[in-house]
């Protein structure tokens, strides 16, 4: 019977599919332009490609993910928290679909072979799960990856934020005005947090927007709260000449005592899982010492 549900709704999957695959919904001018885009992205890409000659693997997924792109956009999906990760990690949305099929169907076909060579072979209903469990997990294991890899980028950007807060506070101190203070700020050091920060307030003077437009809009790319924050207590500043040095350091201050106290919250974890281990060891032990007694009373 197990058999028989797990069939009907691979068959019934499989339909809905074909059906979503071919009603193409009429895409807008935004995907248009950025199928344009993708395009001319391509073609780049595969001259370069073709003049160095290897790479097969990244080629085909860079091919199969800029299809899936072009569906996503065509169909308007926005996958807002997947592009603003993505955005941290420097990555394209390509490059991430890509992986996602990729190792989907990796996963549905490596598994069931695995499966079969052991001894599964007469149970027929043992592969097919394991097909569909494996290639589900596959793909989405990507984005488990990339949540966790954007957030602990974002907790680098946050550490590079205080260092650039306190920089801005000592240039005001010199006697600098705000967008000035703010871009020699930017100008120390070549970390990647600080470049994006340089990058986003030269692209802001060239587009004649306000710096801290800039910055929030870096934040709101990134997904960095304290950017948004930082850019709104900026534009106070800006608009009403407020003193902003000191709320500037005690922002610096803030997110440091956040970052403390956020690592102080890691160990605790880290303490009660080694506690946790421990545990766990003991009962062990006292039950390879209890067997023997305990089987002799029986």
């Amino acid at each position: 019977m197990i058999l028989q549900l797990l069939a009907g709704a691979a068959v019934g999957a499989g339909i809905l599919i074909l059906v979503l695959a071919f009603t193409r919904p009429a895409p807008g001018i935004v995907a248009t332009l950025s199928r344009l885009d993708r395009s001319h992205g391509s073609r780049s890409g595969i001259t370069a490609s073709a003049a160095t000659g290897d790479g097969r693997i990244d080629r085909l997924r860079e091919g199969v993910g800029a299809r899936l792109e072009s569906e996503v956009a065509s169909r308007g999906w926005q996958l807002s928290r997947t592009r603003t990760d993505l955005a941290v990690l420097n990555r394209s949305l390509a490059t991430h679909l890509g992986n996602k099929l990729l190792l989907g169907l990796v996963g549905l076909v490596w598994l069931p072979a695995v499966l079969w060579l052991v001894g599964f072979a007469d149970a027929p209903t043992m592969p097919l799960v394991g097909a569909l469990a494996a290639g589900v997990a596959g793909f989405f294991l990507p984005d488990l990856a990339l949540r966790r890899e954007a957030e602990s980028r974002r907790r680098d950007f946050r550490h590079v934020t205080g260092a650039f807060l306190d920089l801005v506070a000592m240039n005001l101190a010199g006697g600098r005005g705000l967008p000035e203070a703010l871009m020699a700020a930017s100008s120390f050091g070549d970390h990647w947090a600080m470049v994006l920060l340089r990058q986003s307030l030269s692209n802001a003077r060239i587009m004649g927007w306000t710096p801290w437009e800039g910055i929030a809009r870096l934040g709101r790319d990134l997904g960095v709260d304290e950017l948004r924050d930082l850019a709104s207590a900026l534009a106070l500043a800006g608009d009403e000449g407020a003193r902003i040095r000191s709320s500037l350091m005690a922002r610096a201050e803030s997110i440091r005592r956040k970052e403390l106290v956020d690592v102080e919250g890691a160990a605790g974890e880290s303490s009660q899982s080694m506690l946790m281990a421990q545990l766990l060891m003991c009962v062990a032990f006292l039950i390879f010492l209890a067997y023997p007694a305990v089987s002799q009373l029986g």
